[in-house]
């Protein structure tokens, strides 16, 4: 199985974006951080990994470039948002998605 991402970006920062269920590899603290340097990963200002839920429909996880985990940020919930309806996980106006301490709804916007 190949290992497939996402990188984008939302005002500044960029995120890579991954699935749970297409990486074939655990997400140690060390490979996290190998993943976000810039000289010798992708690069970037931390993971956005799709995990699942049961109190929504999406679950996700923020993890920092040092292999922590952040409980929010708004530029990192327009990129996931934008990852699901492109990635066609969802057609839905409004999207549930279970952080690690709370639950937000978004309103996805069409241009």
């Amino acid at each position: 199985m190949q290992n497939f991402f996402v990188k984008s970006h939302g005002l500044g920062n960029d995120y890579v974006v991954l699935s749970q269920y297409e990486i074939n590899f655990e997400l140690t603290k060390e490979a996290i951080q190998k993943i976000c340097d810039v000289h010798y990963g992708i690069g970037s200002d931390g993971i956005l990994l799709k995990v699942p839920s049961y109190k929504a429909n999406f679950g996700l996880r923020i993890l920092n470039p040092d292999g922590s985990e952040a409980e929010k940020s708004g530029n990192g919930l327009r990129i996931f948002a934008k990852y699901l309806y492109d990635s066609k996980f969802s057609k839905e106006k409004y999207l549930q998605l279970k952080l690690r301490v709370v639950l937000c709804v978004l309103k996805l916007l069409k241009k």
